[in-house]
């Protein structure tokens, strides 16, 4: 897509801790990105992922969702997935006016799910000792 002299591809962001094995992108992270189909649609994601280098990636996010998803079902517009390598995800309108605005607020609610990622990160090293 282009915007004036620009090629626009992709733009992500992920908010993750060292410990949580996303260096190669594919640990656990919240996650934001507009490609050329949110642009589109004039819709966005903002959204958590446990993808394929968080360790016992299934046992996490089982024990995550047990501990997390009724939490996350009561925020505005959350929808828990729980399922190959999403845990949560929610759908916000592409508005330039406030758009970092709202991406750092959504960031700020998911961020309160760090204990819990903590907790359990901590739990499975201790098993796989």
């Amino acid at each position: 897509m282009m915007i004036g002299k620009f090629t626009i591809v992709e733009i992500t962001f992920n908010l993750y801790k060292t410990n949580w094995f996303n260096q190669n992108q594919g640990g656990i992270h919240f996650e934001t990105f507009i490609e050329v189909p949110q642009i589109k649609q004039k819709l966005f994601p903002v959204c958590m992922h446990a993808e394929e280098d968080c360790p016992s990636q299934a046992e996490f996010i089982r024990r995550f969702m047990a501990l997390e998803q009724e939490h996350i079902a009561s925020w505005k517009g959350y929808k828990t997935v729980g399922n190959n390598y999403g845990i949560c995800q929610r759908m916000l309108p592409l508005n330039f006016k406030n758009l970092e605005q709202r991406i750092f607020e959504e960031f700020n609610g998911l961020l309160t799910l760090e204990p819990s990622v903590e907790k359990i990160l901590c739990n499975l090293k201790s098993v796989n000792r």
